[in-house]
């Protein structure tokens, strides 16, 4: 299949010719053709596949044989404000000879100006479901004219509780409707809130629980309170261009951005704590070169459309094995070459044995020429009774966790 061949409106060819976009990926060469012709889809396919693209093509061109109005006609929610922040751009691209209104709402950004943004009409509206929610409750938008809904990363909407926002959304949408689900994964759940809001879904599946196979992965073993200088050592000699660099924790992710300030490493980041403005500021600072380090904690392992990341860093090695994928889909986008390291402690060998599982395959480890792995352990690096039974607790939940989920 190729885009010249789908008979779309001139406004999209050339919406398309702008972006440099001439050969479909995978997903998008799934789920177009059906979804022109109007059909519910139920779709897995992992971040950085052009899933976007895949719902956003034959949306407007069924919005631009309908007939428009002040209300908008199709809905996209999006877990994170980031991720609705880039539907939202991407579809103002593409969408911008075909003069689509496109208006996104989330979290953190004064309602009062996007209130005057709805008022004064919408095509497309983007939102996190929580605020898109506060809106319909303050009567600022009307979903009655919706003919298009997409659950995008349906399943991080329900790990991060949306579901009874989804549920009220979605009882105020027209019955006789296109609903397309995307997601990176399709537990129980996601299949039951597919089949309980679609009719008849034609169900794709691209690229799931696999990294692309242009990534390089590798595992570094550490000892725990050499972490941070392995990590300045690997960013200096490596050749690193662009690293985004993943934590466990709030809190861990600004003591490293501390550490790797006074080491002299350009970097910036970001988390659930930061306000959009901040969250804007470090996003700008490391798509533009001036930061050459992202840290961050899971929020940007989904959503976020950052081109040409050189390298994905595991500084802590993910909970769950599936987050493993998320993150590392963040170089290598769309059949680009990048690198994924992951840091890996002995505490951390359950879970690295569980993400292996998943892969089907070992992941290579590596040892850095010419680093000390012999430096003793510091008093204060020491860790309390406490905290190892707190570490203990941790693995063992996740370890119980996994046990179901592949039983």
């Amino acid at each position: 299949m190729s885009f010249s061949g789908l008979s779309l409106h001139p406004a999209l060819e050339q919406g398309l010719a702008d972006l440099e976009f001439e050969t479909p990926t995978p997903i998008q060469s799934q789920a177009i053709p059906p979804a022109l012709e109007g059909q519910d889809l139920l779709a897995t396919a992992q971040t950085g596949t052009g899933k976007t693209l895949a719902f956003l093509l034959p949306a407007m061109q069924r919005l631009l044989s309908m007939p428009a109005g002040k209300n908008p006609r199709m809905l996209v929610l999006a877990p994170t404000r980031e991720l609705a922040l880039q539907i939202a751009g991407d579809a103002s691209e593409l969408g911008r000879q075909a003069q689509l209104r496109v208006v996104v709402v989330y979290g953190g950004d004064p309602i009062k100006r996007q209130t005057e943004l709805l008022r004064r009409g919408a095509d497309i509206l983007v939102a996190t479901p929580g605020r898109l929610l506060d809106h319909l409750q303050r009567g600022n938008v009307q979903l009655r004219d919706i003919w298009i809904l997409v659950l995008d990363e349906a399943d991080r909407m329900l790990d991060m509780g949306f579901l009874p926002d989804i549920d009220s959304i979605i009882h105020r949408l027209p019955a006789e409707r296109q609903t397309m689900l995307f997601s990176a994964t399709m537990p129980a759940t996601v299949i039951g809130l597919g089949h309980r809001y679609m009719r008849n879904p034609i169900r794709i599946e691209v690229a799931t629980a696999r990294p692309p196979e242009a990534i390089d992965q590798a595992l570094y073993p550490v000892p725990k309170h050499l972490k941070q200088p392995l990590l300045c050592e690997l960013l200096e000699r490596r050749g690193v261009t662009s690293a985004l660099v993943f934590t466990r924790t709030r809190q861990e992710a600004d003591i490293l951005l501390r550490k790797l300030r006074e080491a002299g490493v350009s970097v910036t980041a970001l988390h659930g704590d930061y306000s959009q403005r901040d969250r804007l500021q470090a996003l700008e600072a490391f798509r533009g070169g001036k930061a050459r380090v992202l840290v961050a904690t899971n929020i940007a392992a989904r959503g976020l459309d950052i081109d040409a990341i050189s390298h994905v860093i595991n500084y802590d090695v993910p909970d769950e094995p599936e987050d493993y994928i998320h993150r590392i889909g963040r170089t290598a986008r769309v059949e680009a070459e990048g690198e994924a390291w992951t840091l890996v402690t002995p505490d951390d060998e359950p879970l690295i044995a569980r993400i292996e599982y998943l892969l089907g395959e070992k992941i290579d480890r590596r040892r850095l020429e010419g680093f000390d792995y012999d430096v003793p352990t510091p008093d204060w690096a020491r860790p309390s009774a406490k905290a190892l039974l707190r570490e203990m607790k941790r693995t063992q939940s996740t370890a119980d966790r996994w046990k179901a989920m592949t039983r």
